[in-house]
């Protein structure tokens, strides 16, 4: 499994919550995603970016020297379910094409800056510590998939209470490439028993940003010991009638980067996305 030390540095999450606890449900749900970068990069959006921008792609950043940017793009092709590309950037550059006048060092609400695999930092922006031979990824994310199960009529508790997605390490195993491998990671949403297949069927039309479930039910077959206890994020409960279901999350390539020990690596805090100006109605356009 993957280190204690891993587990202990999203335990120790302290982004503020109350941020936009009153305008969460309007104000932050609608803004556009310009708006929202703008209000990150200058300081005024400092939480978790589920159930916001909700009709936009959202994306995971890892960033890494360019001598570890082959094996990690290796990785992430033999392990699409947990790590689908979203984009690459070259080395140094830092402005995605799927949003206009962004900058990936400052659009994002908290990051983290880990050394040997060691949490080093946490950071508000990371242009200071930006370095010309830095390759970026944005690997899709399950928060981008949230808009369409609630047009669906499928509850989402955490965004409910204003909470993050409960993720947890499992037995999953990826496959290796180079220095990088692990176990998969996963996020949970309780699910009504009567709409666990709808889920499913909404959420297999994003194969880019995790696609349908990889378990469904009981969490100790994927050794998960304690579903009460996650591994990062916040635990909402599962009420009688309802299903745990689990996804393939975009912080396994950031713990298994931590696993290989990575002598620098810059990462997006868990929760705290970069939020693009692709549409979700895009995005499911793209390639038909």
């Amino acid at each position: 499994m993957i280190t204690d030390n891993v587990a202990q540095i999203y335990d120790k999450m302290d982004i503020n919550l109350q941020i936009i606890k009153i305008s969460f449900k309007g104000e932050a749900v609608s803004m556009l995603p310009s708006e929202l970068r703008k209000s990150i990069s200058c300081g005024k959006h400092q939480t978790h970016t589920s159930g916001i921008c909700q009709d936009y792609v959202q994306a995971n950043l890892v960033v890494l020297p360019k001598e570890y940017a082959f094996d990690f793009l290796l990785f992430t092709t033999r392990n699409p379910k947990s790590c689908p590309i979203v984009e690459v950037l070259e080395a140094g550059q830092f402005q995605s094409k799927y949003a206009e006048n962004s900058d990936i060092r400052t659009d994002i609400p908290l990051y983290h800056v880990y050394e040997d695999g060691q949490l080093v930092d946490k950071k508000q922006r990371i242009d200071e510590v930006w370095r010309d031979d830095l390759v970026s990824f944005l690997i899709g994310c399950s928060f981008t998939f949230e808009s369409q199960l609630i047009k669906g009529d499928i509850p989402l508790r955490h965004i409910e209470e204003n909470k993050n997605v409960a993720m947890y390490n499992t037995n999953i195993q990826t496959e290796k490439a180079g220095v990088f491998e692990g176990p998969m990671v996963v996020s949970m949403r309780p699910i009504p028993d009567s709409l666990v297949q709808k889920a499913t069927d909404i959420t297999t039309l994003f194969p880019k940003m995790h696609g349908a479930p990889v378990h469904i039910g009981n969490p100790a077959e994927i050794g998960i010991p304690d579903i009460t206890k996650p591994d990062y994020g916040d635990f909402v409960g599962i009420r009688e009638g309802e299903t745990p279901m689990f996804w393939a999350c975009g912080v396994t390539p950031q713990a298994v980067a931590l696993h290989a020990k990575i002598p620098y690596m810059l990462t997006h805090s868990p929760g705290c996305m970069f939020v693009t100006d692709w549409k979700n109605e895009e995005y499911l356009q793209e390639g038909k």
